[in-house]
Formats: structure tokens, sequence, C-alpha cells
């Protein structure tokens, strides 16, 4: 059972509309906060104490960059959006980021790799690549979020809040209209039963029998009922993605593939890169990634070694003797 700060804090994150991901990061970064500091309460600490809590992590846990730039957004949260208290200069400077050029593959391995994988887990892959999706984005995928007619998908509150759109492969629609049929079987036997997909929150409140339309129905249902992580509603969630990240380990060693680090994460990095090899400009790259900044999306021009564009080794320059 949390504490009320806790729970006052979880009730202010959802009412500004977070995502539960982010919900359940900030508040373990609160908690893990709160007991470094023998349990005190956040408005008894400042600026000082969330300098020797981020010094900590660095120094004592060596924890990764990103996992100290998480610590450092959920403490800025809890001060100057929960407790509306600044918590002016830390003095404290994060460790600097080694740019890594993302691992990206071959055409012939990506085709390998699909080759090892059938039914939805291959059709979810396959999107990764096709579309340029995070695996969040894939799974979480309705039906009104499929244009058949047009050969687009939309991404629904992505990354950073944002909506796009984005690519969908020609190649797919035999097996993505038969995977939207299979879920909407899905969604009336459970309507049957008085329940249906899970639905945000606020709109599920507002439109209390949303569930019971087709639009609404996730296209990767999960094969099992749970209750809603908000409501406590009993619904039907979308796939899991440790169920396409287990599937896919083993497909890549099949595929015989031992020199590159490959997740699905690998596959959107692939997209990105065979498009711009393929002529599509950096701009319209950086819209079918949502991406903010185009420079985030640059990094693609690195691994093709387009930023050293119209220049040669000096040794090709050399005459042969």
């Amino acid at each position: 059972m949390s504490s009320p700060f806790i729970e006052s804090l979880r009730r202010d994150i959802r009412l500004r509309g977070y995502s539960m991901r982010t919900e359940k990061t900030y508040l373990y970064w609160v908690r893990f906060f709160i007991h470094f500091h023998q349990r005190r309460h956040p408005q008894e600490l400042g600026a000082p104490e969330v300098k020797a809590f981020l010094s900590y992590l660095a120094s004592e846990r060596n924890v990764a960059i990103n996992t100290q730039k998480v610590a450092l957004n959920a403490l800025v949260f809890l001060y100057k959006k929960f407790l509306q208290q600044e918590l002016g200069e830390l003095g404290f400077t994060l460790a600097t980021r080694q740019r890594c050029l993302p691992c990206v593959l071959t055409p012939p391995e990506v085709m390998r790799i699909l080759a090892q994988l059938s039914g939805q887990k291959r059709l979810i892959i396959e999107l990764l690549y096709g579309s340029g999706l995070r695996i969040s984005e894939c799974l979480r995928l309705r039906v009104q979020d499929i244009d058949f007619d047009r050969l687009a998908l939309s991404v629904r509150d992505s990354k950073g809040h944002k909506d796009r759109q984005t690519l969908l492969s020609s190649k797919l629609l035999p097996d993505l209209q038969l995977q939207v049929k299979r879920a909407l079987e899905v969604q009336v036997v459970d309507n049957e039963q008085g329940v249906g997909p899970s639905m945000p929150y606020a709109l599920g409140k507002k439109y209390p029998n949303a569930y019971r339309t087709p639009l609404w129905a996730f296209i990767f249902p999960s094969k099992k009922l749970c209750a809603h992580p908000v409501t406590g509603v009993l619904c039907r969630h979308h796939l899991h993605q440790s169920i396409i990240r287990k599937a896919l380990q083993p497909a890549v060693r099949k595929a015989g593939i031992f020199n590159k680090k490959i997740n699905c994460h690998t596959f959107r990095h692939s997209f990105a890169t065979h498009l711009l090899q393929s002529g599509t400009d950096i701009r319209s790259l950086q819209e079918l990634l949502g991406h903010n900044d185009v420079t985030t999306t640059q990094i693609y021009t690195h691994v093709l070694g387009q930023h050293y564009a119209g220049t040669v080794s000096p040794l090709d320059n050399l005459s042969a003797h």
C-alpha cells in the first residue's frame, strides 16, 4: 500500500496525461529519493539533497547517463510541478553521452530474419521495418489507425505526446487485413461478456460504451483479459513487448547473424537508413520518424557516411604502380 503522498503524486501525474510508463518510472525515482534521505518528506528537502542523490547515482551506483537524466526529470517534476517549489541551480552536471551509431541491418539480413518468423510475430517485425515504428507504437495500433486505401498508419500519442502518420507497405495488406479480422472477432466475443479493449482513461469515462466500437479494437490483442491499471475495470490490452523480444532473438540466431546487437528498435533504424539510401530527403524522414529536431534524424547520414559527401580516401587517389 502506497503512502498518501505517493498516491497524491500518482493522481497528479495522471491528471496531466502522462503515460503509464512515465508514471511508474517517476514514482520509482521519487520513492528511491525519499528512502535515500531516510524517508524525510520532500518538502523538507531541496536542491542540495537532489544534488547529493544524483551524485550518488553517478558515482556509487554507476548508472547510465540516460538513467541519470530520467531520475533528474522525475525530481524536477516532483518539485516544480507537484510541490510547486523551484529547485534553482543544482550545480550538478550530467555526464556527457557518447554518440553511438545505431546498429543497422542490410536488406538481405532483414529478409533472413523475417524468414525465421511467422504469423503475427513476423507481421509485427515487418511493420517495425516497413513503417519505422517503435515496438510500443506498433503494439498500440488500433483498427482506426490503419488506412488501407491511402497506405498510411496513424501513430497516436507517441514519444513526446505527438501524433504522426507514416507509410504502410502494400505487401502487408493481405496479412494485416486478416489480422484485423481476427482482432475484431476477439472483440465481438469480449463484447458479449461485457468487456472490450482497454481505453484511454478520460475517453473511456466520457464515452463508456466506446469499447464496443470496432475502431477501438487493438490490432494485436493480448490473449488474456486484465484489470485496467487506472480504473480496475476488466478489459483486454494489447500484446506485451516481451513476447516479440523473446521471439526475435532465436530468429536472429537462426538467421546466422552474430556480429550485430539486434533488437526491435534495430528495424526502425534500418527503415530510416534504407530510405535515405533510396533518396528520401532528411526532412521527410524526420516527419516519418516523428523526431522533434532534424539533428536527431541526421545520425542516419553518419551511418551511411553521407556526412563525408564527395570525399574519398586519399589512398583511392594514389596512382597504381
